[in-house]
C-alpha cells in the first residue's frame, strides 16, 4: 500500500490500522487529525510528537496491553527454539526457562509485559536486556517501554505502507561502538545505559546491548531528537572482562557528553583491562 491508497482508505478504517500499529486510543485520536499526511516523514514526525509530547502514562501503559504476551515457556519455545531465522541462534531449553522466569518476574515488578523492539535480536540477547531492564526504578522502565513502542510503531508503519517511501528515516541520533583494543575486535554483548539528569538524580533513558559489531544500532528510535542536555553513557565492561575471565580496573566506564543540537553523536568506547578513551565520532 502507498501512502496515497492509505490516504483514500475510509477514516475508519484508517484508525483501525494505526491502531494496529500502536494500540493507544488517545494516539490514534490524535493522529487522525491530521489525517490524510502528507508525506510519510509527517506521519513520522506526528507520531513522535504526539506519543512523547501529548500521550502519558495511561495512554503508553494502555499499548502495551495490545502486544501479545510471549512470555511461558510453551510461547517462547515457539518464538525461539522453533528454527533458525536470519542467522539468529535456536534457543536451549535453559535460556527458554530463564526467559520465562524473568517475563514474570518483570511483570510482577512493573505491571506490565516486557516491551522490546525484538527485530533481530537472540533469546540470549533477550535474556540480558530483560535481567538488565529489572534493575531499572519503574519510573525509569515506563519511559524506556515507551520509547521501545516507538521503535515498534515505525517498524509497522513500514509494514503497513510497504510501497511507501520511508527513506528519509535518519539512524539513531545517539550511537555507540566499543572495540576492545586489547584484541582488536569490537566489543559484543557489552550491556549499555543511555541516562539523562531527572529532578537531580541520572535516570536510564534507554539501553541496549552491542551487536556483533561492537554497536547498538537502535538506541533511539528513528527520528527521536533529544532536548540538548548532558547525557550520560553507562558501559557494563566489568561484566563483559568477566565473561572472559578477565580482571579489569574498570567494573563499569560512564561517559558524560553534551548534545547541542538536532546532529547525529557518536560516542564510541576504546577499552581494555586496564585502559579507556573515547572521543566524538562521526
Amino acid at each position: 500500500m502507498t501512502l496515497a491508497e492509505y490516504n483514500a482508505l475510509e477514516k475508519e478504517v484508517a484508525a483501525k490500522h494505526l491502531m494496529d500499529c500502536c494500540g493507544s486510543t488517545q494516539w490514534v485520536s490524535k493522529m487522525m487529525q491530521h489525517f490524510p499526511f502528507s508525506s510519510e516523514k509527517q506521519l513520522v514526525d506526528w507520531s513522535a510528537n504526539i506519543w512523547y509530547e501529548q500521550c502519558d502514562e495511561t495512554d503508553w501503559r494502555e499499548s502495551f496491553t495490545h502486544h501479545p504476551k510471549i512470555g511461558d515457556v510453551k510461547s517462547l519455545t515457539e518464538k525461539f527454539a522453533g528454527k533458525e531465522q536470519a542467522g539468529v541462534a535456536v534457543a536451549t531449553a535453559e535460556t527458554i526457562q530463564a526467559l520465562a522466569k524473568a517475563n514474570a518476574d518483570y511483570e510482577s515488578k512493573f505491571g506490565f509485559i516486557f516491551i522490546v523492539c525484538a527485530t533481530g535480536k537472540s533469546a540470549t540477547e533477550m535474556l540480558q536486556l530483560l535481567l538488565d531492564r529489572l534493575q531499572n526504578t519503574a519510573e525509569e522502565e515506563l519511559h524506556i517501554a515507551m520509547g521501545e513502542q516507538q521503535k515498534i510503531s515505525i517498524i509497522r508503519f513500514k509494514k503497513l505502507l510497504t510501497a511507501a517511501n520511508f527513506d528519509f528515516l535518519r539512524v539513531s541520533q545517539i550511537t555507540t561502538h566499543v572495540l576492545d583494543t586489547a584484541v582488536g575486535l569490537p566489543g559484543k554483548d557489552i550491556s549499555i545505559r543511555m541516562q539523562a539528569m531527572r529532578n537531580g538524580t541520572w535516570q536510564t533513558i534507554t539501553q541496549g546491548i552491542t551487536n556483533a559489531d561492537g554497536r547498538i544500532p537502535d538506541l533511539l528510535p528513528q527520528e527521536r531528537i533529544l532536548k540538548p542536555a548532558t547525557y550520560k553513557m553507562v558501559f557494563d565492561t566489568g561484566s563483559y572482562f568477566r565473561k572472559q575471565n578477565l580482571k579489569t580496573f574498570y567494573p563499569a566506564v560512564e561517559i558524560i557528553f553534551n548534545t547541542f543540537d538536532e546532529a547525529h553523536y557518536h560516542v564510541p568506547l576504546l577499552v581494555n583491562p586496564f585502559g579507556y578513551s573515547t572521543y566524538r565520532g562521526s
